[in-house]
């Protein structure tokens, strides 16, 4: 307060100078005015908090050890992961599906310890809004939009696709990914709730993505969206979906997405690659879950070969510029390495990059991650590079 006060003193003996000094000319005028303007803001930002979250965030700060599956991990990320094991969580694999629905996700950690630490991220300047589109099936699809409070429509699409192994989360919980990337990249996010195994395997998932991007494409008029510039992304399994959209997409004779943005995608049935080993007992995604996942969405998936899920051993060429984001504690990592190689391979222009010392859902962690905030922005800017295009 002392310091306050007198800073207080100092504004007003300067404004008191200023009068005196005013009428000896402009130029004098002008000079002490600038002077007092910059005296004033300093003064107001020594005494305002600081209002982003990211920059607050050093003072949530792990409880334990870290564990041995990630020596190197960043601190915040181990907080999330600590506030998640607090709830003592059965896990997935030994749950049914509807069960593991109604558990604690990752986000209800984030949200609950950014609550617990007084920390209010600041929302996405996006409109949001819902809608239902035909899914071929005769029932109907529900979409979210996310669209940008600036700039002028026709707005670019971006047809997203969330994570959960084709099984679990929804549109809730990785809203903040999709609102992020709407405010960033200038862009409608339209994010879908497609169906979800074990009710409907595959190919459900993604036949309802290829419904929501050609709707997109038909119809993206009807939410101020412009239906020649049109991309996909999506997150883990909605990575996937993202990728495999622009495959069925050339199959079909549909026009191309203008780009994909694929975050640690599912691109490989294979569980016993590098980083699954590394990581088998990571969160929040290690192998006995993603087994349980294949189990579910696929179970035929040790057996038979199926491109739209193996990525990596698809016909890659001809698909348009692609963005891979990957954790580095993660057992995707590797996978996301070797799609980005094949789609290099097949002629297609790929930027992969890969973070240090986060975990598998990091991507939507904005509020928390300075991680998160790079790789919302890098998304952003490839995908705002490839509607100028």
């Amino acid at each position: 307060m002392k310091h306050n006060l007198s800073q207080m003193r100092k504004e007003t003996l300067c404004a008191s100078t200023l009068l005196k000094l005013s009428a000896r000319g402009a130029k004098e005028f002008s000079v002490l005015f600038m002077a007092l303007f910059l005296f004033s803001c300093e003064y107001i930002e020594d005494v305002l908090p600081d209002k982003d979250p990211v920059d607050r965030a050093d003072k949530i700060q792990p409880k334990g050890p870290q564990p041995e599956w990630a020596p190197d991990i960043d601190p915040q990320m181990l907080a999330v992961i600590e506030q998640f094991q607090s709830y003592n969580v059965v896990p997935y694999p030994m749950l049914t599906a509807e069960q593991a629905r109604e558990e604690p996700t990752f986000h209800d950690a984030l949200v609950d310890l950014l609550r617990e630490n007084d920390i209010s991220p600041e929302p996405a300047n996006v409109a949001i809004n819902h809608m239902t589109i035909p899914n071929g099936t005769g029932n109907e699809l529900l979409v979210r939009t996310y669209t940008p409070r600036t700039g002028t429509s026709p707005y670019p699409v971006i047809v997203y696709y969330h994570g959960g192994g084709w099984v679990i989360t929804n549109l809730d919980t990785y809203e903040a990914s999709a609102s992020e990337l709407a405010e960033k990249s200038g862009a409608i996010v339209m994010s879908v709730a497609y169906r979800q195994a074990p009710e409907h395997m595959f190919p459900a998932a993604h036949e309802d993505a290829f419904a929501a991007y050609q709707w997109a494409r038909e119809h993206a008029s009807e939410i101020n969206g412009n239906p020649e510039m049109v991309a996909t992304a999506g997150e883990s399994a909605g990575g996937n979906l993202a990728v495999a959209v622009a495959l069925m997409a050339k199959e079909r004779n549909v026009q191309l997405p203008e780009h994909i943005v694929s975050i640690y995608p599912i691109a490989d049935g294979d569980i016993e690659s590098p980083t699954y080993e590394l990581y088998e007992n990571a969160l929040f995604l290690n192998k006995a879950l993603m087994r349980w996942f294949f189990n579910l969405y696929v179970p035929d998936w040790q057996t038979e070969e199926r491109p739209l899920i193996s990525l990596v051993n698809a016909d890659l060429s001809g698909l348009p510029p692609t963005t891979i984001i990957n954790a580095e504690i993660d057992p995707l990592r590797y996978e996301g390495g070797v799609l980005a190689e094949r789609l290099a391979a097949a002629g297609v222009p790929v930027e992969r990059r890969v973070y240090e010392g986060v975990t598998h859902e990091f991507f939507g962690m904005n509020a928390l991650l300075e991680e998160a905030v790079a790789a919302q922005k890098f998304a952003a800017m490839r995908l705002k590079e490839a509607f100028k295009e």
